[in-house]
């Protein structure tokens, strides 16, 4: 049925024996070319140039992949394409992943796309890029970390391919430059599968004999591929540990690596990097040609002026006895000046200290100390009075306040022969109506109490 639907027989029309010709509206022909498509075809990976790439609002792209022959629609929705890093560009090469289909409203044979990545060195310039700000932030290109390198190294070791031109370079400039320093190699392979690895391994050794005071990072020139061993991760961390500068001098000058930020120092040229680690040898001997005749006549000029001096100090120059008859005689001038200057000080101090004892003895506090004796003696004999007197005044004042306190005292009315009159619990009894008839009660006399029952109660008050 389906070679029927697709493929027309020769004669035109499709026919059927019992109804005539099948016909098919556009709608039901595209759905079945679309479920043909997506059916046949499984999820493929095609190559291509981008072009009439669009954004719309809504977030999806449209683009064409084409090559030199022909040309493929393409789409890739927004909930795929927010997953890249990039945005792609009219004449990227690119790589996309997709299925195919047919897109039914405008009858368009197209690719949707559910991964697309750069392709050749698109690619690798993207993984460059990202290692490259990833090092970055870590702080691995920042130029305080970069180290100085020796002004004149006692040995220069060389990484590089022992079979390159790199290394026939690098030889012939540090031959010419400064033939006396040795060379040693440090054989790497510089491209291909495990370079990098080789690359870190040597750089580890290098460091770890620490035979060389500065090492030579170098190859060739060539492509973005050919020189990614020098932008792997691994070499970018074993140059880093490297205890030993590293001057790179990797491909040509339009060339940079990840190598080259992490390096000390990167020259742009493998010869360039010979250069830049050995001083050139005919400046340095004209320098020491210079130096050597400035210390010759510094020299000179020394041994004259010595020579001068030397004149005059033969021509100051005693006898010895001489000298020490003159060192007699000063030490004993000093010594009689010593003698009458202690002597004059002697005197000085008798003088100042007979002035301060006759002070000391005007100045005596024995008189005012007999005169405080004595008032003091006065104040005591005048307070012992004031203290009598007062004492007087206050026994006298107490009687008085005594013979008032007695007059009024119920105990001076008890001496006249009354009593009071007490309950057993001390309560003072007033009236005979606080009485009964059996009742223990007390009577305070003058002399003392009385503990008495009462037989019998009178009324007095109703008996008169």
């Amino acid at each position: 049925m389906s070679e029927d639907l697709w493929g027309p027989p020769q004669g035109g029309s499709v026919v059927s024996p019992a109804t005539g010709p099948v016909v098919l509206g556009v709608s039901e022909l595209l759905r079945e070319a679309r479920t043909l498509l997506e059916g046949t075809f499984p999820r493929l990976w095609v190559e291509g140039e981008i072009s009439n790439f669009s954004r719309p609002r809504s977030g999806h792209w449209y683009f064409t992949l084409k090559d030199e022959q022909a040309q493929l629609r393409c789409a890739m929705f927004r909930s795929d394409n927010r997953r890249l890093d990039f945005t792609p560009e009219d004449g990227m090469q690119v790589m996309v992943r997709g299925r195919l289909t047919l897109y039914e409203a405008r009858g368009d044979f197209q690719l949707v796309a559910e991964h697309l990545e750069e392709a050749g060195d698109g690619a690798l310039r993207r993984t460059f890029e990202a290692l490259k700000r990833r090092l970055m932030a870590e702080g691995l290109f920042d130029e305080d970390r970069k180290r100085p390198l020796p002004t004149l190294p006692r040995r220069i070791g060389v990484l590089t391919s022992p079979t390159g031109a790199a290394l026939h370079d690098i030889l012939n400039v540090l031959r010419h430059r400064f033939p006396a320093i040795p060379v040693r190699l440090y054989p790497i392979p510089v491209q291909g599968i495990g370079a990098a690895e080789e690359i870190a391994r040597m750089l580890e050794l290098a460091g770890r004999r620490g035979d060389c005071d500065v090492l030579i990072l170098a190859r060739g020139g060539g492509s973005l591929e050919d020189l990614w061993a020098f932008n792997e991760e691994i070499v970018a961390r074993a140059i880093i540990a490297c205890p030993v500068p590293i001057v790179t001098g990797i491909g040509h000058q339009v060339d940079c690596t990840i190598a080259d930020f992490c390096a000390d120092l990167r020259a742009p040229t493998p010869s360039a990097a010979a250069e830049r680690v050995v001083p050139d040898v005919r400046e340095w001997l004209t320098r020491l040609d210079r130096l050597e005749s400035r210390l010759q006549q510094t020299i000179r000029r020394r041994l004259s002026d010595e020579s001068g001096r030397l004149r005059h100090l033969n021509a100051r120059l005693r006898h010895p006895r001489e000298l020490l008859r003159q060192r007699q005689q000063r030490c004993d001038d000093l010594e009689q000046r010593l003698l009458v200057a202690m002597n004059h000080a002697l005197r000085r101090h008798h003088h100042h200290f007979h002035a301060l004892r006759q002070r000391l003895q005007t100045l005596t506090p024995r008189r005012e100390i007999d005169a405080a004796h004595l008032r003091l003696a006065n104040l005591s004999t005048r307070l012992i009075q004031n203290q009598r007197q007062r004492l007087q005044a206050q026994h006298e004042r107490l009687q008085a306040l005594a013979r008032t306190l007695d007059a009024v005292s119920p105990l001076a009315t008890l001496g006249r022969g009354f009593a009071i009159i007490e309950a057993t619990d001390g309560g003072v009894i007033r009236s005979v109506e606080q009485t009964r008839p059996g009742q223990d009660i007390r009577a305070r006399l003058q002399d003392g109490r009385l503990h008495c029952r009462i037989e019998h109660i009178d009324d007095t008050q109703g008996s008169s």
